[in-house]
């Protein structure tokens, strides 16, 4: 073989080796950052308040009864908001007043999504990250 195919042969493996070795460090560093981003359900657990059943009417005249689990970045947050569940009713009622019985049933996401960013723009201690419906009845 001629040294410029022994060159170029040498150059092609060491440029595979090095795209090789980088792709494996950006696959883990971005893999690391997806799993530290995500609390694990132990932390979701021990970080949640469940809401008290409400029971209220919706715009139509149905009534509705239901229940949230809202998961908090940290202990701080999760006692501040047991502090606020008078205003998480407040906020719940005002919130289910304004909906008929098919945005209920179709808007449950919305609900979910505008009562964290409510319950977020008062607190002071840490932030709400997440709310679940874990019941709920309409009648």
């Amino acid at each position: 073989m001629s040294r410029l195919v022994k060159v170029m042969l040498t150059s092609l493996v060491v440029l595979l080796i090095v795209t090789i070795v980088a792709l494996v460090v950006v696959l883990n560093v971005t893999n690391a950052k997806n799993q530290s981003d995500e609390p694990s359900i132990d932390d979701m657990i021990e970080y949640s308040y469940e809401s008290p059943e409400i029971t209220t009417d919706l715009e139509d005249g149905s009534f509705v009864r239901v229940q949230f689990q809202i998961v908090t970045d940290g202990k701080d947050a999760k006692d501040e908001i047991s502090k606020r569940d008078f205003q998480l009713k407040n906020i719940l009622i005002k919130e289910l007043a304004t909906m008929t019985e098919e945005d209920f049933k179709s808007g449950l996401p919305e609900l979910e999504d505008n009562l964290k960013e409510k319950i977020n723009e008062l607190m002071t201690e840490g932030t709400v990250v997440d709310v679940y419906t874990i019941d709920k009845i309409l009648q």
